[in-house]
């Protein structure tokens, strides 16, 4: 299933680069995460400082309207060290020249969680689904800075026993980042 998922998630973004393949960019990007696990019963986990890096896309789809995917390692979680391979599929809108507003769905697949170098994962379902919403400023050299909240909504708690064992855990991360399209 989760083969099937990627494999598709990755027609949809090449089918997309296809159509305006000679106007698209593509670039890299890296930064910092501000992350941590929430949850019912006012869970709130410590707010935990990392990274994320990785390849973006911006496809034009009509004027001042862009197509952004991005493929993003990020390091998430609090007490848990919670890995991810990321995918937002981002609708990215110009305000103004340079300035814009993202929004759009983040597909996550959990690559490690440990605490302590104990391997937890299984404790966490693999699978993570959220909403990102962003604010950008791309600069006309290529140079682009952002900061972007993803709100999770997938309850990450196999329901193993555990620190998160009957409670509906979720991935909340505030992201400021810096990126740069080559071409």
């Amino acid at each position: 299933m989760k083969k099937k998922l990627s494999f598709t998630i990755l027609i949809i973004v090449l089918g997309f680069t296809g159509l305006n393949a000679q106007e698209s960019k593509f670039g890299i990007k890296g930064g910092l995460n501000f992350a941590q696990i929430t949850g019912a019963n006012s869970l709130k986990s410590d707010r935990k400082t990392d990274f994320n890096l990785g390849i973006m896309a911006e496809i034009p789809i009509v004027e001042k309207f862009f197509f952004q995917p991005e493929l993003l390692y990020s390091r998430q979680g609090s007490s848990v060290n919670l890995d991810y391979l990321n995918i937002p599929l981002l609708g990215k809108y110009y305000l103004t020249e340079g300035l814009n507003i993202q929004a759009g769905p983040q597909i996550g697949f959990l690559l490690s969680a440990d605490t302590n170098g104990v391997n937890v994962k299984s404790n966490f379902k693999t699978l993570d689904f959220g909403v990102d919403f962003g604010l950008g400023y791309q600069f006309k050299n290529g140079l682009n800075l952002g900061a972007k909240y993803n709100y999770g909504l997938s309850n990450l708690s196999t329901g193993v026993a555990n620190e998160y064992a009957g409670t509906k855990i979720k991935n909340e991360v505030f992201q400021l980042s810096i990126g740069y399209f080559l071409f």
